[in-house]
């Protein structure tokens, strides 16, 4: 979308477009724009209104309702902030003291709203200035243009003293191209002066990417990630005030928040295959807190390398599913059918850590048929090719 699309929206035919398309909104793109061009919307308009339209119902699983009223771009959307982790990262701020924040490439604005609704004035720059002027529209639609504004412009030149607190996401995806930026060093606003902040900045925050290589942390910052319903999200770097332990883990679950903290720097005790594996949630594994579960389960690993724990008994825990392994077998395809078939197992589950095993080429070459249901967990052992069979732990 550019700035004449974007404003064409804006007005009373654009609206009424806009409102069209969103009934139309997850049918088929051809059969959906017919119909609007029949009801007289210009084929123009007529393809950023169900352009729009689709973002935004995609959009719901982030941002829930207020998507409704939201202005989107695809890129945006993809590295905009759920809002229960906007939310909760907004109340950690205000917590903090943080009155006045300065959002550093606010993007669509997801962060930057969340922080309005938890009280904070929020100063935002893009250099975009089509998603400038979208983040600006969903501050009005939301409600919250007084405490939220936006200004297009160069993040680096932002004046700093004017505010408490930086919240800075700086873009990962290539302008133009929407591809990944796996090198800090290429991101907008750069590395070094997104670092650079908690040096200028008493309260800082950085988000970035899961895959993050430690080696990257800066030096007393807090390290965190965050899982949503057991997928990993993102990952922050909280600086200077804000900073309270090395490593933390957060996992989200509707409203049910938990953490696991500790230095990131421990190593798990090595061990047998026993009764009952744990596969620790991506935000544990990603934070390097293994050896801390690990300890809370008094579970071992099977091979230093690979993020699988195995306890003697089952303990409830949120940071990990817990699966009762029934049978250990070196890996063998023709074995492995042969005692599925027997048990008349049809339907299988597939996890793997440590095996170059592809799960569905596995699934098809296993030719299941029955009834039963069964968990197989792709991994090694003792460096040895290793398939464990399992059914989830009874709670």
């Amino acid at each position: 979308m550019d700035l004449d699309q974007f404003a064409a929206l804006r007005t009373p035919e654009g609206s009424a477009a806009l409102a069209a398309a969103t009934e139309l909104a997850g049918g088929d793109p051809l059969t959906s724009a017919a119909a609007l061009r029949s009801a007289g919307v210009p084929a123009g308009l007529a393809a950023t209104a169900l352009t729009q339209a689709e973002l935004r119902r995609r959009a719901v699983g982030k941002f829930g309702p207020a998507a409704a009223g939201m202005f989107l771009t695809r890129a945006g959307l993809e590295q905009a902030t759920r809002g229960p982790v906007a939310a909760r990262r907004a109340r950690r701020l205000r917590d903090a003291g943080v009155r006045t924040l300065a959002d550093l490439g606010c993007g669509l604005g997801a962060d930057a709203l969340a922080a309005a609704r938890a009280g904070i004035r929020v100063y935002g720059v893009e250099a975009d200035p089509v998603t400038a002027a979208l983040a600006a529209a969903n501050a009005e639609a939301a409600g919250l243009a007084d405490l939220f504004t936006v200004e297009c412009g160069d993040a680096t030149a932002f004046d700093v003293s004017r505010v408490d607190g930086v919240f800075c996401d700086p873009a990962r995806r290539r302008a133009g191209t929407g591809r990944r930026i796996f090198d800090p060093n290429a991101y907008s606003p750069p590395w070094d002066f997104v670092t650079g902040l908690a040096e200028r900045v008493a309260y800082t925050v950085v988000k970035v990417a899961p895959g993050l290589d430690h080696a990257l942390i800066p030096a007393g910052a807090e390290a965190e990630w965050v899982s949503v319903d057991g997928d990993l999200v993102e990952a922050a770097l909280w600086c200077g005030g804000l900073a309270e332990v090395p490593r933390r883990a957060t996992l989200l679950r509707g409203d049910d928040v938990r953490r696991l903290t500790g230095a990131g720097d421990r190593e798990a005790p090595v061990g047998p295959v026993r009764r009952f594996l744990y596969d620790p949630d991506p935000a544990v594994v990603r934070a390097h807190l293994v050896a801390e579960l690990a300890t809370e389960l008094d579970a071992t690993l099977a091979d230093p390398d690979i993020a699988y724990l195995y306890a003697d008994e089952a303990r409830p825990t949120p940071f990990g599913r817990c699966l009762e392994i029934t049978d250990v077998l070196p890996f063998s395809l023709k074995r492995l059918r042969a005692l599925l078939r027997e048990r008349g197992v049809g339907r299988v589950e597939i996890l793997k850590r440590g095996s170059a095993l592809e799960p569905e080429k596995l699934r098809r070459d296993l030719r299941l048929s029955g009834g039963a249901a069964a968990s197989l967990v792709l991994t090694r052992v003792a460096d040895a090719p290793t398939v464990l069979i399992g059914r989830p732990a009874a709670a």
